[in-house]
């Protein structure tokens, strides 16, 4: 039997996930809870306006979670590695959104429309950890998929916005763009290289088999998340977009199937908004139809031109809701009432 989150913690509440989640918070979700507004120290006493009364952030560091029943964590890897233990410790149930907990074997990495189920034989409290924002929208639209037809292979190229990276890389962009003259190369401190004007085939940094980290992350999330026996390979490439990521998906399947049968099973699954079309119909966008929305968006759905078991598609969503803050409130809503 679910309990309800009577009290909830938002830890790294000045970020721009936590911020996301104080807007879901306010606008949808758990509106009878208590909610408490951590981050770092030097945030200590910052006034946050939400659900029309001023609310004042706390210092994690000095917090004692007893007595919170929900603890949301999008802090980074190294806040959560000293922070979320102690949270379980003091009885709280903690989400976390970092890469931290992602590929421990005893803690769940879920996607509610995926495998959200696991969570009702996981002891609590405890730590569910929330999978990348790639892996989330990509999962979210190739699970019946997969169910229908069992993907053989993955192979991904993802179109990643700077909020991905943070307020100071969408601070960059902005700057970049206001000040962009001609050709002439520009000053960068958040990326290797210029993103406006640019695209950078660099998402987080490069590994010894010479793929990124996010593109690794991609592989390890799907074979934990839906089916260990998938071949996945990724691009990952930062885009000069404020928000919403986009992926062109290539997929291999042991059945035979047509864009029709694919359009069957998407239509009736969660969590999903489908575009089929002969023109501009076809397709969603980051900006004009993942942004601010809570769904993931599919269209370009198009068989291979050389095998019948090979299909297209093209799935973008808002990676600050669905890729971070939705998913792990999707996550809470398992779990609590």
């Amino acid at each position: 039997m679910k309990t309800k989150a009577r009290k909830i913690a938002i830890a790294g509440a000045t970020g721009m996930v936590g911020q996301a989640f104080l807007r879901l918070l306010e606008e949808n979700f758990f509106q009878d809870a208590e909610i408490i507004l951590l981050a770092s120290k030097k945030s200590k006493g910052k006034k946050v306006k939400f659900r029309t009364k001023e609310y004042i952030i706390e210092d994690l560091s000095e917090y004692d979670f007893t007595g919170t029943d929900l603890a949301l964590f999008s802090a980074g890897a190294s806040v959560s590695a000293e922070f979320a233990p102690k949270a379980v410790s003091q009885g709280c149930v903690v989400v976390d959104n970092s890469s931290c907990f992602r590929y421990e074997e005893d803690i769940p990495l879920i996607v509610p429309e995926v495998n959200g189920k696991l969570v009702l034989d996981y002891q609590l409290p405890g730590i569910i950890a929330n999978p990348n924002c790639s892996t989330i929208q990509m999962l979210v639209a190739l699970k019946p998929i997969h169910d229908a037809f069992n993907i053989k292979r993955i192979d991904v190229t993802t179109l990643q916005a700077v909020s991905g990276t943070g307020k100071e890389a969408t601070e960059e962009l902005l700057s970049q763009l206001d000040s962009y003259h001609g050709s002439t190369e520009q000053k960068s401190d958040i990326y290797a290289k210029q993103i406006a004007n640019n695209v950078l085939p660099h998402c987080d940094i490069f590994e010894d088999n010479r793929y990124t980290k996010e593109e690794n992350k991609l592989v390890k999330e799907t074979h934990k998340i839906l089916d260990s026996k998938i071949q996945v390979t990724a691009t990952c490439v930062r885009v000069p977009v404020l928000n919403g990521h986009s992926e062109s998906i290539h997929i291999k399947t042991e059945k035979s199937l047509t864009e029709e049968a694919v359009l069957d099973v998407l239509k009736s699954a969660p969590g999903l908004s489908i575009n089929y079309a002969n023109d501009e119909g076809d397709y969603p966008t980051a900006a004009t139809d993942a942004d601010g929305d809570y769904l993931v968006h599919v269209g370009r759905i198009r068989r291979d031109l050389w095998s019948d078991k090979r299909i297209n598609m093209w799935v973008v969503a808002d990676n600050l809701l669905k890729g971070a803050a939705l998913n792990s409130i999707q996550i809470a809503e398992e779990i609590f009432e």
